[in-house]
């Protein structure tokens, strides 16, 4: 383990899951993890488990689709609300027979509340401090079913897919208002694939900690590439989707 201390991250849906694996990986890397659950006793427990481990980890929780939730989270974390890694892991999966036409408006204020604005109120509240400092990485968990290509065109599980599409037009705008990287801000989306977790069941073909394996990686990467949105010249390479280490389309 590395006994470094790099810093915070800060994992939402870290309680559990893909979030959970995430945070105990950056944990093993050095980082103080503070990972938030959708209640203080669920990240508390996990924060428990992770401090057994010799990992320095803060736990606590709040139902991110509520902004008053999460400014009142914000206030308890102090200093801990200004990390300098935000993982946004926090995710539902909407009911197996959501098509758009049977879809609930309850399914889709849960689903869109989670994993749309639970993102929108998490950068909110802990990116402004990177954007000022011009330095921090954000990487949220996306999904391929939420791509306007390959497995996101099969339609269905509606609220869920366009969601995750939602998400990554989120990231992406926020990757070019923070200039795609040229301001030491690094915005990015991550599909892990279908993993063992508590939302993608037992028979998945991944484990989490493979599913959180780019998200790490990610998360300590700054690379340079050739940006199209800024022309010919090497720039971070931000504001893009990746899986299993590699950019993906959109």
């Amino acid at each position: 383990m590395d006994n470094t201390d790099r810093g915070t991250a800060l994992i939402t849906g870290g309680a559990s899951g893909i979030g959970f694996a995430v945070a105990k990986q950056l944990g093993q890397a050095g980082f103080t993890v503070v990972v938030l659950g959708s209640t203080p006793q669920s990240g508390e427990r996990a924060a428990t488990q992770l401090i057994e481990l010799g990992i320095d980890a803060v736990g606590d929780g709040a139902d991110l689709a509520n902004p008053a939730a999460v400014s009142q989270l914000e206030a308890r974390l102090g200093s801990l609300a200004q990390p300098q890694i935000l993982v946004c892991s926090a995710g539902v999966m909407s009911e197996k027979m959501s098509k758009t036409l049977k879809s609930t408006p309850q399914d889709w204020d849960r689903v869109m509340g989670i994993n749309l604005f639970g993102v929108v109120n998490a950068l909110t509240h802990f990116a402004p401090h990177m954007v000022a400092a011009r330095s921090g990485r954000v990487v949220a968990l996306s999904a391929c079913l939420g791509r306007f290509s390959g497995p996101g065109t099969s339609g269905g599980l509606a609220p869920y897919r366009v969601s995750k599409a939602a998400l990554n037009a989120l990231i992406r705008n926020f990757a070019a208002e923070t200039g795609w990287g040229t301001r030491g801000v690094l915005v990015d989306a991550v599909c892990p694939n279908h993993c063992r977790t508590p939302m993608g069941g037992p028979d998945a073909p991944r484990s989490a900690e493979e599913g959180a394996e780019t998200v790490t990686w990610l998360a300590q990467t700054d690379l340079t590439g050739r940006q199209q949105e800024l022309g010919e010249v090497d720039f971070p390479l931000t504001g893009l989707l990746w899986e299993d280490r590699q950019v993906i389309p959109w």
